[in-house]
């Protein structure tokens, strides 16, 4: 079976399932005498952890594929003791491929102990023409425990010149706290991806879009300084709380003004140290 390619002269033909990408990555956080450190981690398939030396503990995931193509898949599990406090982020912006059939598939499933705190900051998705991604999130906390994610993606390097016209995303978060669901997102593109962005109820013609949610028990309280750092910033975004859920969204025509806007909110949470990663 083969499908049809733009780019080159014949069909290309269909990749075997066997050669498909499969990481899983497990990492526990936890208190010791010199603060919190990595005390057991495992590593299967093209994906590393790397610890960089930070102030606080830091872990990168690194992909030594270089992408993420249609059919590869990652399983990411995290556990933070109690007491303990985390980063986990990306070694630079994630690309996923078009695919030639089945979607890539990649499934974070967190975990939070009492008084501790961890962030998952990844770099950016970027969803080149004709990706297709499913990815799911999943978290479980204790009541006092605190959460920091953010997931930006880009639809299309427009630097580049790139648009992601067609393709498929579908991303899914659940966050339950002391066992009860406290958060839950789902979002689906499929098909006209570029079309349904350009929709003024949608993306506002934006390629880049991102959530930060903020689970604390003072994650309330920084609402009105997050809208007055946001005022005036060139993008859309709109900052809600409720029940200790902190959740920010934008979205935005230039990738570069999305980041730029992260960093700023990400500042405000003082157990939130951007990776400096980031900044390369």
């Amino acid at each position: 079976m083969t499908v049809p390619s733009a780019s080159l002269p014949g069909p290309v033909p269909l990749m075997p399932a066997y050669i498909r990408a499969r990481g899983r990555l497990t990492v526990r956080f936890a208190p010791t005498p010199r603060g919190t450190r990595a005390v057991g981690f495992s590593e299967t398939g093209g994906y590393r952890l790397k610890f960089p030396r930070a102030d606080g503990c830091e872990a990168m995931v690194v992909n030594t594929g270089g992408g993420v193509a249609g059919g590869d898949g990652l399983v990411l599990e995290a556990v933070c003791e109690p007491g303990a406090a985390a980063t986990i982020s990306t070694q630079s912006a994630e690309k996923i491929y078009r695919a030639q059939r089945d979607p890539a598939r990649i499934a974070v499933d967190l975990a939070i102990g009492e008084g501790a705190a961890l962030a998952w900051l990844p770099q950016e998705t970027i969803l080149f023409d004709g990706a297709k991604l499913e990815r799911r999130v999943d978290v479980a906390m204790a009541e006092d425990a605190k959460l920091t994610l953010c997931e930006a993606v880009v639809c299309g390097r427009s630097a580049m010149g790139e648009r992601m016209e067609r393709g498929l995303l579908s991303d899914k978060w659940f966050v339950r706290r002391g066992g009860r669901l406290v958060y839950a997102d789902c979002l689906r593109l499929e098909g006209d991806v570029a079309g349904r962005l350009d929709r003024p109820a949608a993306g506002g013609g934006g390629q880049a879009f991102a959530t930060i949610l903020r689970i604390a028990p003072d994650a309330a309280a920084h609402v009105d300084a997050l809208r007055e750092t946001l005022e005036g910033a060139a993008l859309d975004w709109g900052v809600s709380a409720w029940d200790g859920v902190l959740a920010i969204r934008f979205s935005a025509k230039d990738a570069a003004v999305l980041r730029r806007e992260l960093v700023k909110v990400l500042a405000h949470f003082s157990d939130c140290a951007v990776p400096r990663i980031w900044a390369w």
